[in-house]
């Protein structure tokens, strides 16, 4: 595997794949280590490092012991030995450095740049994906990245959610979007298509959104939860399907696919909130197919549209036709 072909999103690499600069440091084995476990022992040596990613390290062959690779933790030491343990960094430290990520600009300038994301793609580096994110992509993309907190990044949307996202490159610009996002002055609208038949032709949902008691994975409406608004117009309905157009008033977390399942009608292949696949879907039907804003700078009006990717626009086309 070559180097910048690496995929450092789960755990560390293994010991014959190692960035050059990967410090090693050894010691050998004193009396008070005698007996001790090689990942107590390794601590001494690292203190910096949590005992959790000391263990990884370990299992993925970076220590040694008289030269000869140790991958088991609770290995007893022995005075005299010599350790040797590869200090590779965290996933979280190497979360944050630019990978060249093709990037779909619909447009562009010195202030912000908006995005119209793929399904499948993660916006912020988190566990199970340190690397291969949107964040990865900007750093890459423009050098004032770096000194901006999370690259820029003013919203999300969810990885199997396409559509528009807009993005600040400036720390005047950042400051400003994130004022008229809390401000409820950036309208976003989404095509999604939801199980069953939505009656009413537009209604709109205000219920507050909050973590599920039941599952730590999941948002639900829950009174304690933070306010909430989605406005929803029914395009169509074909088969057991709604095609929708929703206006987030609110963002949070899984706001409309939360609010559309607390009313009965789950997204199309939305597993987590009883979404069953269908119209050839594999990923929840939801994109963002509208941005409108005041430019942070000039204050002009701006409206960006994104049409639905491949995947999307055939499951509409057979719910509507």
């Amino acid at each position: 595997m070559k180097k910048d072909e690496r995929d450092y999103r789960f755990g560390v690499p293994e010991a014959d794949e190692l960035d050059d600069d990967v410090e090693t440091r050894s010691a050998v084995a004193d009396a008070p280590l005698h007996q001790a476990r090689l990942d107590k022992a390794i601590v001494t040596m690292a203190p910096e490092f949590s005992r959790s990613h000391l263990q990884t390290l370990i299992e993925a062959g970076h220590v040694r012991l008289d030269g000869a690779v140790v991958a088991v933790a609770s290995r007893k030491v022995r005075i005299g030995q010599r350790i040797e343990v590869d200090l590779v960094p965290t996933a979280e430290s190497r979360a944050f450095r630019p990978e060249a990520i093709a990037l779909a600009i619909v447009f562009e300038d010195e202030q912000l740049l908006v995005i119209d994301k793929p399904a499948g793609l993660v916006v912020h580096p988190a566990a199970g994906h340190w690397g291969g994110t949107l964040l990865n992509g900007l750093l890459a993309h423009h050098p004032g990245a770096a000194a901006l907190p999370r690259a820029g990044i003013v919203h999300r949307l969810d990885k199997d959610t396409s559509g528009l996202m807009v993005v600040a490159k400036t720390l005047p610009a950042m400051t400003a979007l994130s004022r008229a996002i809390a401000a409820r002055e950036v309208d976003r609208e989404y095509l999604a298509l939801a199980h069953g038949e939505v009656e009413t032709a537009s209604m709109s949902i205000d219920a507050p959104i909050g973590r599920d008691p039941r599952s730590r994975v999941r948002m639900a409406v829950v009174k304690s939860g933070k306010a909430a608004r989605t406005d929803v117009r029914r395009i169509a309905v074909g088969g057991l399907v709604s095609a929708l157009r929703c206006t987030l008033h609110t963002g949070r977390t899984h706001q409309i696919r939360v609010h559309l399942a607390s009313r009965g009608h789950p997204l199309v292949a939305d597993a987590l909130y009883g979404g069953r696949p269908l119209l050839g879907l594999t990923r929840q039907a939801l994109h963002a197919v509208q941005l409108q804003f005041v430019h942070p700078v000039t204050l002009a009006p701006v409206r960006f549209d994104a049409p639905p990717p491949l995947d999307f626009t055939d499951a509409w086309r057979a719910a509507t036709t």
